[in-house]
């Protein structure tokens, strides 16, 4: 029995497993009630899990612009961004074969909600303290994040 087998298919599969994580953003919604830090989190569109606001880098933005104009297309968030990320967290994308992304995370000052933006009929949003925020959310990464904001 020729033993090289095995060896040679894992040698083949191991960089395919290897490959870098596709660029994401999110944006990290905050505001302050009384002394509780409180973050926004939104529901998918189809399996309406919670996650925070988060897509793809924009071409004519930064990567901090990019997550602010998520926040306002997922959420109805204005507010103001801050440039750099305050953490990051991966993930596999459901529904695109197990994407692997990696996410850059980035604090928005939350100024206003608006009730009409372009995806208010695709998903809800509700604002927890951060500790609930950790227990609602899958990844464990993002739950790690949330917890030391």
């Amino acid at each position: 029995m020729n033993m090289g087998w095995p060896k040679a298919i894992a040698d083949y599969v191991a960089p395919l497993l290897r490959r870098p994580a596709h660029l994401q953003v999110a944006a990290l919604c905050l505001r302050k009630r009384g002394k509780r830090r409180e973050v926004l989190l939104i529901s998918t569109r189809r399996s309406g899990r919670w996650i925070v606001p988060r897509g793809w880098p924009m071409q004519d933005r930064s990567l901090a612009e990019a997550a602010l104009r998520e926040a306002w297309e997922e959420a109805g968030v204005t507010g103001r961004v801050d440039h750099e990320p305050l953490g990051r967290f991966h993930y596999r994308k459901v529904g695109d074969g197990g994407l692997r992304c990696r996410v850059e995370g980035f604090r928005v000052r939350v100024k206003a909600l608006a009730d009409d933006f372009p995806e208010t009929t695709q998903r809800k949003r509700k604002w927890v303290s951060t500790m609930r925020a950790a227990k609602m959310v899958h990844e464990q990464e993002l739950r790690a994040l949330l917890r030391d904001l």
